[in-house]
């Protein structure tokens, strides 16, 4: 299993790929906010680990291996971020949130956090009553 820093990775190049076809190292470094050089040495273990192809000075490619991890990146994150949104988190605070507790979930809460939201899109008046507890305990602690 891929590191929280590898998984980053994976999934940046994974969402790069899949946004403009390709994925360099100036733009990997400029999304994750690193520099070139840890990219590179990255890069290069991605590779010795068989999530990516990686040719020097020719660019990179994901595996079989590198994408299905990268699309389950993706589908974690972007759950993560819906679920924060559905129990009411303040917008502004998702992001950052999910990057603080997306590597600390096992696969099996992920999943568990996914029924749970099913169960509130499936009638969506239990979202509404959630924010109606929401509202009755901000009353009560103000």
């Amino acid at each position: 299993m891929p590191t929280p820093s590898m998984e980053d990775y994976i999934e940046q190049i994974y969402m790069l790929i899949e946004d403009k076809g390709y994925a360099r190292v100036s733009d990997i470094a400029e999304a994750l906010n690193v520099h070139p050089s840890s990219v590179t040495k990255m890069v290069q273990k991605l590779d010795r680990d068989q999530y990516l192809n990686y040719e020097k000075y020719r660019g990179f490619v994901l595996t079989a291996k590198g994408k299905k991890i990268g699309k389950r990146l993706v589908y974690r994150h972007e759950l993560l971020e819906q679920f924060l949104e559905t129990i009411g988190v303040d917008k502004d605070k998702i992001y950052e949130d999910v990057e603080g507790i997306e590597h600390h979930l096992s696969w099996n809460s992920i999943d568990r956090i996914g029924d749970l939201l099913q169960y509130f899109e499936e009638d969506k008046s239990r979202v509404k009553g959630l924010r109606k507890v929401q509202e009755n305990n901000e009353k009560e602690t103000s």
